[in-house]
C-alpha cells in the first residue's frame, strides 16, 4: 500500500496511541468512527492479532483522512515488513530491537521502541527512536516517569499500561510526550454488550480530558 506518512502534528495536538488487539472485523467497524469523531485521531493494531494487516488495511482506506494508524507489537524485521506491506503509518515495539529501529529510521517511518529500565531507554533513543513506549508501567508508574525525565529531559517517553481517564493527566505532568491506552480506552464491557453510544461518550471524555491539559 502507498506510504502516507504519518501525521505528527495530528498527532502532538492529541498525543493519544489507542491499542486495539484481537478485535472482531465487525467490531472494528463500530468502533473507528466513534473514535474518529470524539477529536482521538492515533490508532495502533496489535501485529499478534487475528487479521491484523488486513485490519491496517481497513484503517488506511476508509479513515486515512481522519487517523493514523500504525503497527504495535512489532518485535522482528519480518514483523516489520508484514506491517509496511499493510500500510502502517508508524510501528510500536513492546522491547529494544536495533535492528528495527535502525530499519525505520531509514525508510522514514517513526518508530516509537518499547523499553523499560533507563539504559533501555537510552540505547532506543539512541538508536533513532522518535519517541519511547516505557512499557510496562506498574507499580507507581508515575513518580517513575518523573524519575527517568531528571536525567534524560530530552527523551520524548510514552507511558503505556496503566493510563486512564483519571490519571492520565498526571503522566503529562510528570513529563509524558504522549500515551498508550488499551483496555482503558477499548472498555470491552461496552464493547461486548454492543453499548456504542456509551464507549462514544467514553471516547469523547478521553479527549476532552486530554484537549483540556494541552489548553
Amino acid at each position: 500500500m502507498n506510504q502516507k506518512a504519518f501525521g505528527w502534528s495530528q498527532f502532538n495536538s492529541m498525543p493519544v496511541i489507542g491499542i486495539m488487539r484481537n478485535f472482531k472485523q465487525s467490531d472494528i467497524e463500530k468502533i473507528l468512527p466513534l473514535y474518529a469523531d470524539s477529536g482521538l485521531n492515533t490508532i495502533e493494531i496489535t501485529m499478534n492479532s487475528t487479521g491484523a494487516e488486513q485490519s491496517i488495511q481497513y484503517v488506511r482506506e476508509n479513515y486515512g483522512d481522519k487517523l493514523n494508524v500504525g503497527a504495535g507489537t512489532v518485535c522482528t524485521l519480518q514483523d516489520l515488513t508484514n506491517a509496511l506491506q499493510a500500510g502502517a503509518q508508524f510501528i510500536v515495539t513492546p522491547i529494544v530491537n536495533v535492528e528495527v529501529i535502525e530499519e525505520c529510521k531509514k525508510q522514514s517511518v517513526p518508530i516509537f521502541s518499547g523499553a523499560y529500565t533507563p539504559t533501555e531507554i537510552f540505547t532506543a533513543w539512541n538508536a533513532g527512536a522518535d519517541m519511547v513506549k516505557v512499557f510496562p508501567m506498574v507499580g507507581n508508574a508515575i513518580e517513575y516517569i518523573k524519575a527517568v525525565r531528571g536525567p534524560l529531559p530530552h527523551i520524548k517517553l510514552v507511558p503505556t499500561g496503566g493510563v486512564n481517564l483519571q490519571n492520565c493527566g498526571e503522566f503529562f505532568a510528570a513529563g509524558a510526550s504522549g500515551v498508550g491506552v488499551g483496555g482503558q480506552l477499548f472498555d470491552n464491557n461496552l464493547i461486548k454488550n454492543n453499548e456504542w453510544s456509551s464507549l462514544a461518550d467514553h471516547f469523547s471524555l478521553f479527549a476532552k480530558k486530554v484537549k483540556q491539559i494541552f489548553l
